[in-house]
């Protein structure tokens, strides 16, 4: 029979045996040993199952197919853009797939400019690492003000909550509108400059406790006490 060593959501560091025994297999952030199941990054322990895996504490955005992501434009072609989405690639954007209609030699600055944010879609993730993004389909979309915040992206999980309760309950509290990018970049436009504040400091909160127990409702009655 296999045995578990360590509990959900505990801290471990490269070397820590998480498992011993055939029973559990690894699955990212951790590999087999022999009999053993051993962490190779600093991170939090998640089980599903019969897998195990580790969930970096730190590192660089690694975009997968599906993702919403929030980027700037950091320099443009004549058949599109690119787009700086904080990980170790830029993401292009071709005018194919922007919602907007661009005409054929049409200045593209006046679409999606130098330094502009956009909540863009991961469509296409090659071997090569070639990232192709999209704004088509709801909500993606070039941002009007607000404002951006980042955190490390192995927080978001912790940000949006299961199914989505944790930032549901975040736009609820501080009645901001809240776009969380799979990237760490989170976009925030409240009322007020108070309520983005509001909105702000409490995300920065989950990120710097998110290895702890009862998040929800310890953030629930944080944000009770601000009103």
């Amino acid at each position: 029979m296999g045995k578990i060593l360590f509990k959900e959501k505990d801290l471990v560091v490269p070397g820590d045996i998480l498992a011993e025994g055939m029973d559990y297999l690894p699955s990212g952030g951790c590999i087999r040993d022999n009999d053993n199941i051993v962490a190779n990054h600093l991170g939090l322990v998640s089980m599903d199952n019969r897998f195990i895996r580790v969930i970096p504490l730190t590192g660089k955005y690694i975009p997968k197919i599906g993702d919403t992501v929030i980027g700037e434009v950091a320099d443009m072609s004549f058949n599109g853009w690119y787009i700086n989405i904080g990980g170790p690639y830029e993401a292009a954007l071709m005018i194919r797939d922007v919602a907007e209609f661009v005409e054929k030699d049409a200045d593209l600055a006046q679409v999606y400019n130098f330094g502009d944010l956009v909540i863009a879609k991961v469509n296409k993730v090659t071997r090569y690492s070639n990232i192709n993004l999209t704004t088509k389909g709801p909500g993606l979309r070039k941002i009007n003000g607000g404002k951006i915040i980042s955190i490390t992206s192995t927080k978001v999980p912790r940000v949006i909550g299961k199914q989505g309760s944790m930032v549901q309950m975040l736009k609820e509290k501080t009645n901001c509108e809240i776009i969380v990018g799979q990237n760490g970049r989170i976009w925030i436009q409240g009322k007020s400059t108070e309520e983005e504040l509001i909105a702000t400091e409490a995300i920065l909160k989950i990120e710097n406790e998110s290895h702890t127990d009862g998040l929800t409702e310890k953030m629930k009655n944080y944000l009770e006490n601000k009103k």
